[in-house]
């Protein structure tokens, strides 16, 4: 299948179907957006072969901050600065597409730039501390947060947003049953109540950006681990959060982040990828390894999903396949 053609389903429509996913640059200056930030999504937006790039991902409060070089969608006074990145490449890219990658770092934070303990779905140890267990009010707090979020990045002029749940992240600690050891309706004994933060996130978001503005989720399906979450939840999840309100599923690794070990094939998230599409009516999208346009177009041909994202190869040069 031609990764050329056009893609048009729901809500999307895109110029072809090769998506540039979120990839942490670091050129952000103090969560603000810089000129090489503008510079360095420019030079990706003029490729024709890219459709739909979604930016990296944005932390929608100091609680949830991963990196000093992370940009904020955290309060208002960054609005202007995400405009003029939006702007850059819509006049970059004719036809091009940008969506706003929101997230929460969870148990991930980093104290040293936060000011407090990370938090998450139970007490568990990561990176920089141990978590603590998040409050039923909090969560709730944290909902209306990727909210207001959102509305930020609707009026900065992003065609959409997308809800991090991967990697490792906050939304992605109340999914693993490897980290939620909760005994409440937040719980892991089942699937609905992995996924009731998710829940009061999207509909929350929706009631923020409206009806006709597209929400994805990047699910972290699997985690490749034993005890943790399989490609079946995976299955089950994409279709709970499409019943929540979400309009495609962005697909990729969750505790082991967005590499398998051992795997290092072309769309080596493809098997989970494809089990989803044929279980859903929205797009899907698979990354993994891709370093081809023909890689990409098989992918497509053998039914993996509906569109591909390259990025380490795109990361690395901007002109990739042209």
């Amino acid at each position: 299948m031609d990764i050329n053609k056009a893609y048009k389903s729901g809500k999307l429509d895109l110029r072809s179907r090769i998506v540039l996913p979120p990839m942490a640059t670091e050129k952000s200056d103090e969560g603000l957006v810089t000129e090489d930030l503008c510079d360095y999504y420019k030079e990706r937006a003029e490729n024709p072969l890219i459709g739909l790039i979604i930016t990296e991902h944005m932390f929608i409060s100091m609680q949830g901050r991963a990196s000093r070089g992370q940009l904020s969608i955290a309060s208002d006074d960054v609005t202007e600065g995400l405009r003029r990145l939006t702007d850059t490449i819509h006049r970059a890219g004719d036809g091009i597409r940008v969506f706003a990658q929101i997230n929460h770092a969870g148990g991930k934070a980093d104290p040293s730039l936060t000011g407090a303990q990370p938090v998450s779905s139970s007490v568990c140890d990561f990176k920089y501390a141990q978590s603590r267990e998040l409050s039923i009010d909090e969560i709730h707090s944290i909902a209306d947060t990727f909210a207001e979020a959102a509305f930020r990045a609707r009026k900065a002029g992003y065609d959409g947003v997308e809800i991090h749940s991967a990697h490792g992240y906050l939304l992605n600690q109340f999914y693993s049953p490897l980290v939620n050891k909760r005994a409440d309706e937040y719980g892991a004994s089942c699937m609905e109540d992995r996924l009731r933060f998710h829940k009061e996130v999207i509909e929350k978001v929706r009631a923020a950006v409206g009806e006709d503005y597209p929400i994805a989720v990047r699910l972290g399906g699997c985690d490749y681990q034993q005890g943790g979450s399989t490609e079946a939840d995976a299955v089950e999840a994409a279709k709970l959060l499409i019943g929540y309100g979400a309009d495609m599923i962005d697909v990729s690794g969750g505790m082991n982040g967005y590499i398998i070990a051992g795997h290092d094939y072309p769309g080596y998230f493809k098997d989970m990828s494809a089990a989803i599409k044929k279980a859903v009516n929205v797009p899907v999208i698979t990354t993994g390894g891709v370093t081809k346009p023909e890689e990409a177009e098989e992918l497509l041909s053998e039914g993996a999903a509906d569109l591909i994202g390259v990025g380490r190869a795109l990361y690395k040069d901007a002109g990739w396949g042209c």
